[in-house]
């Protein structure tokens, strides 16, 4: 269904329209809250009781979510709903298409029962129903993902609501699946040595591993007490751990003791587990939005090349007045502005790049540790594993399985 420049619902439209039309040979319509099509008129069978309360429920999902919603408007009629909000302000939804499921094809004549009997005439259910492409299933999904990202991006809205909901129903969903593993018998690491994971992840910029590793330690909190004081306490303690080892590993990061204190009031503020993940969650990413702010913003040009270098000759012996030379300075002066720039030394930051190389590696590959130690400049395997152990929390094989393994694995 086509729409006008003056008729169309939201600003965008017309393009969004456009654009699924050429990547997908469908067009997408506008539908209210309430699952009506305004487009089509009142006696449509699109606009039917039962395919309105099936978009209903599909565009309340939609939002639950955060991501679109496939959903079956009847027997062997797929479709898919992407919610149009503007922030917390939902306009609607827009409404992919109706395509018939090529796994599993259905008998048209039960779709067009199943219409007749919701109240719809038989020749308009029959037209409706026949001449529905048949897709895969990925071509479903992947139809869906292509019409949200063109709602915002056509729109100009702000999807910040949909972002949180999505955040909040992945971090549930990850909290659910480790407690159903650790309950089918599982063994979970200790949590002090998990806890001890993630200044190291929060280090590197791994966001995506520091968010997996909270919600671990979430369902531990969880399966140790279901009391929001006691959830409550668990996860200031955890956000106080966090703080002082950022100190100590970066007395520069002091700033970090002024923003804590409005920390602690959010996870006050929580009154429930699930507020309380959200609030966690908001407030990691915060903890690591100062990490990166004082990094970027504590570095001059020189030490940046100065520790470029280093992440270049990780596996030859590096000498301080070899750096001073490629980066124009002196031994002397180098090594003072970096301590003043970043609070370490530069052979604490070589010991870092060496570990955080290794970190990668070790998720990455199979390799045997004597070789990975090697290949950084270490002397020695055992030297390597010390390091790596003091700066991490475990050892290096023991990283490994934390963070391979698709279960919590075994304490050593």
């Amino acid at each position: 269904m086509s729409h006008r420049a003056d008729s169309a619902p939201f600003p965008g439209f017309d393009e969004l329209a456009r654009a699924c039309r050429a990547q997908y040979g469908l067009a997408p319509d506008f539908a209210t809250a309430d699952g009506r099509l305004p487009a089509a008129a009142a006696a449509d069978v699109r606009n039917a009781a039962v395919l309105r309360q099936a978009r209903r429920h599909a565009l309340a999902e939609a939002v639950r979510w955060g991501e679109p919603y496939v959903f079956f408007l009847a027997p062997g009629l797929v479709s898919w709903m992407a919610a149009v909000m503007d922030g917390e302000r939902l306009l609607g939804g827009v409404v992919g298409g109706e395509v018939t499921p090529a796994e599993d094809p259905a008998d048209v004549r039960a779709a067009v029962a199943y219409l007749v009997g919701a109240g719809c005439r038989r020749r308009q259910a029959g037209a409706y129903v026949r001449g529905r492409p048949a897709w895969p299933q990925a071509r479903t999904r992947a139809a869906a993902d292509f019409l949200q990202q063109a709602v915002y991006r056509f729109s100009g809205f702000d999807a910040a609501c949909l972002t949180r909901n999505r955040d909040n129903a992945l971090q549930q969903r990850q909290i659910a699946e480790t407690i159903h593993e650790w309950k089918r018998g599982r063994p979970a690491a200790p949590p002090f040595h998990e806890e001890r994971l993630l200044p190291a992840l929060i280090r590197v910029g791994d966001r995506a591993g520091a968010r997996s590793l909270l919600n671990r330690l979430l369902a531990d909190m969880l399966l140790d007490s279901t009391r929001t004081a006691v959830l409550q306490a668990r996860a200031i303690e955890l956000i106080g751990f966090l703080v002082r080892a950022a100190i100590e590993d970066n007395p520069l990061l002091d700033s970090l003791l002024a923003q804590h204190r409005r920390w602690v009031e959010e996870i006050f503020a929580a009154a429930d587990f699930e507020r309380l993940c959200e609030a966690l969650r908001r407030v990691l990413d915060a903890f690591m939005d100062a990490i990166e702010l004082q990094g970027f913003n504590r570095e001059d040009r020189r030490v940046r090349a100065a520790l470029d270098y280093l992440a270049a000759h990780l596996g030859a012996p590096v000498a301080l007045a070899e750096v001073g030379r490629a980066v124009g300075l002196s031994g002397y002066r180098l090594a003072h502005l970096v301590k003043a720039h970043t609070g370490r030394t530069l052979m604490q930051h070589l010991r870092r790049l060496r570990v955080e190389r290794a970190r990668r590696t070790l998720e990455q590959t199979d390799g045997d540790l004597a070789d990975l130690a090697a290949s950084l400049g270490y002397a020695d395997q055992s030297h390597f594993i010390r390091q790596f152990r003091q700066l991490v929390g475990v050892t290096p094989a023991r990283y490994r399985r934390l963070r391979r393994s698709p279960a919590p694995p075994a304490a050593r």
